[in-house]
């Protein structure tokens, strides 16, 4: 077995690129989806509120569906890899963006579908990078260019109608990861 200091950054990323990958991608599937749905019944000071607090709860609703998926994000047994790291900054960006949703939502309180809906997104530029596959490139322009034409197009549903493109795009974007991980070659191998 490789140790840590002999593992090279290229060993380190095969093995982040052998996960499965969609315990965080569930996690923002489950969250938009409610969103989308308080977005239809609260008014509009509430609905911004869970907005808030759903987006800042992602990560963690995907740490703990991470234990179900096997992909537990903290498994003490797994040696340390630089792009959890890198994943784990990722995540931080996203939690950033509130720095500029904020300030925007306080002029226009619909514009947080917007802001949200796109800069938390961004994170999955990173990950396509690691993997080497276009799913996260697909999920953060797809996602960028439809919330925004959802946004122009129906100002008067924004809180239920962007959460609702956001989550076509997750359910596209889970498909494709788990095809993805299923013709990985050891996922071929274990089948066989």
């Amino acid at each position: 077995m490789t140790t840590e200091t002999t593992r090279t950054l290229e060993m380190q990323r095969e093995e982040f690129k052998n996960r499965r990958l969609i315990a965080t991608p569930l996690a923002g599937t489950i969250v938009w989806t409610a969103l989308g749905v308080a977005g239809a019944f609260l008014p509009t000071p509430w609905a911004v509120l869970t907005f808030y607090i759903g987006t800042g709860c992602i990560f963690y609703l995907g740490l703990l569906i991470s234990r179900f998926t096997g992909e537990y994000f903290f498994d003490k047994s797994r040696p340390k890899n630089t792009f959890d790291t890198l994943f784990l900054l990722g995540n931080l960006m996203a939690l950033l963006v509130f720095a500029v949703a904020i300030p925007f939502q306080l002029q226009d309180p619909t514009s947080l579908p917007l802001s949200l809906g796109i800069l938390t997104g961004l994170m999955w530029v990173p990950v396509s990078w690691i993997i080497g596959h276009w799913v996260g490139l697909f999920h953060t322009f797809s996602r960028t260019a439809l919330v925004l034409a959802a946004w122009y197009l129906v100002p008067d549903h924004r809180f239920t109608v962007i959460p609702a493109v956001i989550v076509a795009v997750y359910l596209v974007s889970l498909v494709v990861l788990n095809r993805r991980w299923r013709a990985l070659p050891q996922q071929t191998e274990a089948a066989a």
